[in-house]
């Protein structure tokens, strides 16, 4: 390709902005940023600006390059034929490569009450909403939180240790992803801070009331503010431009991260499903994915046949309030090991990722291709083996089959 390469990035979240960063790398390539908000929304943070303890709002000029061009608007609908995007106000923006990193935000519950009821922090509006809602509520005032993945442990610690009576509903297992003596740990914390965790068989909640929540066992508990923080969803865009994507709506690529349907669009973060085996939500799979997104546009633009997926570093990081915390290892296939760092220790280790990972966007921002993570030897093998597996179980026989 000869002459200046225009490369749109949809989403400025942690593998948009990693990517976009990356692409300043070549003098001859225009890197426009199509984000709906002005600035970076620091996802990590959510919880503690629901809860009043941090900020989560970062600007764009704190860790996006100088060369890098930024929309504020949203993109309605994408173009492969024509390459091109409509913007939500009626502009059409031109590409020669696009990268879909649109990201993730609440599921729709689908409980009667819990969307007139629950209040949702997957977006930087959700948690805001839900600040105001707490603010011009008592402390004495029951606080239920639903779902205990990161973001429900999280936010039940953040609100307890401020004193608020917190209950969190797990829907059956606390912590799913940690490994059993790293649920113990975290059990304990919550316990010492007061939190009730309701886990278990028959504790998915069937009904969200104003004052009240119902579980599928038929008990009820008191809730005069609750806190909806199970299960994330994709944007439907890449759907509605009629792109193929998974059942989730993310968006469907080979291992270079290149939509199946069209060799100029790529994804990354938690809108990419990489032959329909999509990394684990999160920060840690972000940016290395936005980076190699980017790796695939620059390879292609000199020549070269681009990498496969690198994923060889996987861990959970979940905060426990502002004085302890969690660091969960994992192995190679993102399954949870026996060891953990907790407590103090735990909390630092936390408030260094939270740090670090603005770092790795300042880092980028100044030194394009300075970022390593995607590149950690082992991955590729390792996911190989994996998505054999992962075939091998598709075209096993069903019950009754003949």
């Amino acid at each position: 390709m000869t002459g200046n390469t225009q490369v749109i990035v949809i989403g400025g979240g942690y593998a948009g902005v990693m990517a976009a960063n990356r692409l300043t790398q070549r003098t001859d390539v225009t890197v426009t940023l199509v984000n709906p908000r002005p600035d970076l929304v620091h996802r990590l943070r959510l919880h503690q600006l629901a809860s009043g303890t941090g900020d989560a709002v970062v600007a764009y000029r704190d860790v996006l390059a100088d060369r890098v061009r930024l929309v504020v608007d949203t993109v309605a609908r994408i173009d492969a034929a024509a390459r091109s995007v409509t913007l939500a106000a009626g502009t059409t923006l031109g590409y020669d490569y696009l990268i879909y990193a649109v990201g993730s935000g609440s599921a729709g519950p689908g409980v009667p009450g819990a969307a007139e009821f629950a209040y949702p922090i997957a977006t930087l509006e959700e948690a805001q909403r839900l600040r105001a809602v707490l603010d011009d509520t008592p402390a004495t005032a029951r606080v239920t939180v639903v779902g205990a993945g990161p973001t429900g442990i999280e936010t039940a610690a953040e609100l307890a240790e401020q004193g608020r009576a917190v209950t969190l509903v797990c829907g059956g297992l606390l912590g799913p992803y940690l490994h059993t003596r790293g649920r113990r740990s975290v059990a304990r914390r919550l316990g010492r801070l007061g939190v009730t965790v309701v886990d278990g068989s028959g504790t998915k909640v069937t009904d969200v009331g104003r004052g009240a929540v119902r579980l599928s066992s038929g008990r009820e508990l008191p809730s005069e503010v609750t806190v909806w923080t199970a299960g994330f969803c994709v944007p439907d865009l890449a759907a509605r431009s009629g792109l193929s994507t998974d059942a989730v709506g993310r968006l469907l690529t080979d291992e270079t991260l290149t939509s199946v349907d069209d060799d100029r669009i790529l994804a990354a973060g938690d809108s990419a499903a990489p032959s329909g085996v999509p990394l684990r939500m999160s920060c840690l799979n972000a940016q290395p994915l936005g980076a190699r997104a980017a790796d695939t546009v620059l390879s292609r633009l000199s020549g070269e046949q681009p990498d496969h997926l690198h994923q060889g570093l996987f861990a959970q990081c979940v905060s426990l309030g502002r004085r302890a915390g969690i660091y969960q290892f994992a192995n190679r296939s993102d399954i949870a090991v026996g060891l953990h760092i907790d407590d103090g220790l735990g909390a630092r280790l936390k408030e260094l990722v939270c740090k670090g990972t603005l770092k790795h966007m300042a880092d980028e921002a100044r030194e394009p291709g300075s970022f390593r993570l995607h590149r950690i030897p082992g991955g590729v093998a390792k996911r190989q083996r994996m998505l054999r597996a992962d075939r091998a179980d598709a075209l096993a026989p069903t019950d009754g089959a003949v």
